[in-house]
């Protein structure tokens, strides 16, 4: 069951409460170079991100926030961290929201002033706690970083912008470690009711980052903790949002695009089998249908194990089999197995 939050938007987009957990990903072109962050946008956009994040590194990147949100149609966050006056540029200049820690930007009459200027363009605020940065004073507080450090810290902003009247606002609490980081959050859902922003940060490269981020966002989302997620690779950010999809769709929280099942090969199988279900794994990508493809081994077993497929081939000597939740529809020569299983999904795709 999802826990009960309180709803806040980022431009159109409705974070928290029964709404569907909400998919981002972060750029990681030069913002100040609009030309390239807005293909990078354009190509998350097509992937099915439905908020976007750059980073503010100084009062031309902020700048260029105006000339991107020209050109996308997905809300945009402004990454900013330790001046205050860039958060103000980057609301000036129309940013949908703004990932700040409140408590390193500045004094309190500086963060009255973001404060202000968020509510007068109704701009929400993630506070952002990082393992990797948490105050000298937690540190030495705690010995150490835990994971009751990090939701010190959160609390600590939370009552900074409460005591400013100010609560629209989500609130991530992100870790490399996927045990902290799941401590963290489960202590913080029991304090607050704002949305929660999951992932695991600095998670890695590609391969594992898939793993620590499936497994740590995966175990917050079963248990109903998170209302919007990013999942952070050392890759391209379009794999990130993939990646996301494919953690909702397990849990049954989203359905969108193609997922690809495979058997695990054995002595039956008598086509390179990782090879061709890597290629059509990543020619499905583009398809936002719901729909479940296999790629097996064998002509034997292959449709029967598969039956749940919506569609699927299944190798042999020479030839495959095209089939249908099970069912041979027809036999293709092995050469043209991958084209002929593209054409059906793309007429799948259409209708």
């Amino acid at each position: 069951m999802k826990r009960k939050s309180r709803v806040i938007y980022v431009g159109k987009v409705p974070i928290g409460g029964e709404y569907p957990v909400v998919v981002q990903s972060m750029t990681n072109t030069d913002t100040r170079d609009v030309e390239a962050t807005v293909a990078q946008i354009k190509m998350l956009q097509k992937a099915g991100c439905e908020i976007v994040r750059v980073a503010v590194v100084d009062q031309e990147a902020a700048r260029a926030i105006r000339s991107i949100k020209e050109s996308i149609l997905i809300p945009l966050v402004a990454d900013i961290h330790f001046d205050y006056r860039l958060a103000l540029a980057s609301v000036a200049a129309g940013a949908d929201g703004l990932r700040i820690n409140p408590g390193n930007i500045g004094g309190e009459d500086k963060v009255r002033e973001v404060v202000r200027a968020c509510n007068d363009g109704n701009v929400p605020i993630r506070i952002g706690v990082n393992a990797g940065s948490l105050d000298k004073r937690l540190l030495a507080k705690y010995g150490q970083v835990c994971a009751e450090a990090m939701v010190e810290s959160a609390m600590e902003n939370i009552k900074m912008l409460e005591d400013l009247s100010y609560t629209n606002l989500k609130v991530s609490l992100k870790s490399s470690s996927v045990m902290m980081t799941i401590d963290a959050y489960r202590m913080l859902a029991e304090k607050v009711d704002y949305p929660l922003h999951v992932g695991i940060t600095e998670a890695g490269t590609r391969e594992r980052a898939l793993i620590k981020s499936a497994l740590g966002i995966g175990m917050l989302l079963y248990e109903g903790i998170g209302d919007t997620i990013r999942v952070s690779l050392t890759a391209d950010p379009v794999d990130e949002v993939w990646a996301a999809y494919e953690i909702l769709r397990m849990l049954n929280l989203r359905q969108r695009g193609v997922e690809v099942i495979s058997c695990p090969t054995c002595g039956r199988c008598e086509i390179d089998l990782i090879k061709t279900a890597e290629k059509v794994d990543k020619l499905v990508r583009h398809i936002e249908k719901p729909l479940k493809v296999a790629v097996m081994g064998c002509v034997v077993n292959g449709p029967g194990e598969a039956r749940e497929a919506d569609l699927g081939v299944a190798g042999g000597r020479g030839f495959g089999i095209l089939f249908k939740k099970g069912e041979v529809v027809k036999k293709i020569p092995q050469a043209a197995l991958v084209e002929e299983l593209l054409r059906e999904i793309e007429t799948m795709n259409e209708k």
